[in-house]
């Protein structure tokens, strides 16, 4: 009688007995606290890299290649004079290439080889530039050619070969749609993980395929039919801006399928910290620091906005690049969330069978 009382006393014990601190743990680990403190952590860092990211790369840009045509045959006396104290002004960032006459260093230009063209006119020099190119690094060579024709007192005339759309003064707008299409596409992505998270691996890529093309629609017929900020090449515009948008959201599913929950951190730091900055939408590239010069082109920020820019001012010359790098950064995400698709949270295989009986 005692020996049951006794163990009914002891097994009352151990259930009353205060958890280890191994036991508080595992039970904090399995709590919604766990996540909530690692996003508080994640969301300061980001807060920091993204205010970092824009102003290392816009805050005070600098010239570190700015492509030049000089136009051979005869030339004035302070010509020669003119090239070497813009080399001198620019701190030596001016990269010459010289052509033997004006409609050469003019097809140049319209071929995004060069940005500016130099050339004799009458007494003094003429500088022919291209705002389209950029109109920072426009305003640059404007500003100190004229400084330096005013120190050696010889005659300057220029001339905007490319310039901006009345819309656009700072040619900014192109940046924004471009930024835009990557945002809402990664965006798009994440709340149909949240709000349509059955949806099957087909089913996702088809319906990130029909917002982005409805979305990309949308964006440009607000810009050019509504606002009338830019004039575009409509279709090509659209279809520019659908491709991105499908490619953004398709780098998240890629990066749901691969870690799950977190995939917005590297999501967020390859298209906003990374890519937009270095796109050359808000500041030209041969203005942003080289590294993220040369790194822009290769992500699909920077693509999109290579592609919107050509199609816009340089229609004709039109490049194949952009439209490949996009290409890439869709096919292998898509090829990754096939693939491995059976990792990735969302999918009607995932959902408990009672709910899916339901569905």
């Amino acid at each position: 009688m005692s020996h049951d009382a006794t163990d009914g006393h002891g097994e009352h014990g151990a259930h009353g007995r205060a958890p280890t601190r191994r036991e508080k743990w595992e039970t904090y680990k399995k709590s919604p606290y766990v996540p909530a403190v690692v996003l508080l952590f994640i969301l300061a860092a980001a807060a920091g890299l993204f205010a970092g990211s824009y102003t290392y790369a816009m805050a005070n840009p600098t010239p570190h290649r700015i492509p030049a045509a000089v136009v051979e045959g005869p030339r004035t006396p302070y010509a020669t004079q003119f090239v070497t104290g813009m080399e001198k002004a620019l701190d030596a960032s001016l990269e010459l290439h010289r052509y033997p006459d004006q409609k050469q260093a003019r097809a140049a230009m319209e071929e995004q080889k060069v940005f500016v063209i130099l050339r004799s006119e009458g007494d003094g020099v003429m500088m022919e530039l291209a705002a389209a190119s950029g109109a920072t690094v426009a305003e640059l060579l404007a500003d100190t050619g004229a400084k330096v024709a005013e120190g050696i007192g010889v005659p300057l005339t220029v001339t905007d070969l490319k310039p901006l759309q009345k819309g656009d003064p700072r040619g900014l707008a192109l940046f924004y749609i471009s930024l835009a299409a990557v945002i809402i596409g990664f965006v798009g992505a994440i709340q149909l993980s949240v709000h349509a998270r059955s949806l099957l691996p087909l089913e996702r890529i088809l319906f990130i395929l029909a917002y982005a093309l409805l979305g990309g629609f949308t964006i440009a017929a607000v810009v050019d039919w509504v606002l009338g900020a830019l004039h575009l090449p409509f279709v090509e515009s659209w279809l520019i801006l659908a491709l991105t948008m499908f490619t953004s959201g398709m780098v998240f599913t890629m990066f749901n399928t691969l870690i799950g929950r977190w995939a917005m951190i590297p999501t967020w730091g390859l298209m906003v910290l990374l890519g937009n900055p270095s796109s050359g939408g808000a500041v030209s590239w041969p203005l942003l620091p080289s590294v993220l010069g040369h790194i822009g082109r290769w992500l699909p920020p920077g693509a999109s906005v290579n592609a919107q820019h050509t199609a816009v001012y340089y229609q004709g010359h039109q490049y194949v690049f952009p439209y490949l790098v996009l290409a890439a950064w869709s096919l292998v995400s898509c090829t990754v969330f096939w693939v491995w698709r059976h990792r990735h949270p969302g999918g009607r295989d995932h959902m408990p069978e009672h709910a899916a009986t339901a569905t």
